[in-house]
């Protein structure tokens, strides 16, 4: 649900937020995006293992969103990759605070590369 859609469920910020990034997934998506990840095949090669159906799902909401945009890079067959717009982008600064919480409570978490918490 875009922030510009009559059809918000709350004018609470938080619940606006968990309507585009509250499911097991998307910030995942988000993350390899923003560590340069472009293509389905790179997305679905993650180490959380996203199925394929539900990578397709998040792919089109996020660009409904306005979150990425969808680019063709090649026409036979179609293939796409996917690139985050400013919007997308503004979301490093929550995956940077998940990521210190979980490095500070989640013994044996990874720590993320130090350009992406500073970035």
């Amino acid at each position: 649900m875009s922030p510009d859609n009559q059809f918000l469920r709350s004018g609470c910020p938080i619940v606006n937020g968990l309507d585009v990034f509250g499911d097991k997934w998307t910030l995942v998506i988000l993350r390899d995006l923003l560590c340069g990840k472009e293509t389905y095949s790179e997305l679905a090669d993650s180490p959380e293992k996203i199925p394929t159906n539900r990578l397709a799902e998040r792919l089109k909401m996020l660009e409904a969103e306005g979150i990425l945009v969808r680019e063709q890079y090649q026409s036979k067959p179609k293939r796409y990759k996917y690139l985050l717009t400013q919007k997308g982008k503004d979301v490093l600064p929550i995956l940077q605070a998940i990521a210190k919480w979980g490095n500070t409570y989640f013994e044996g978490s990874w720590i993320p590369p130090k350009w992406f918490m500073e970035t």
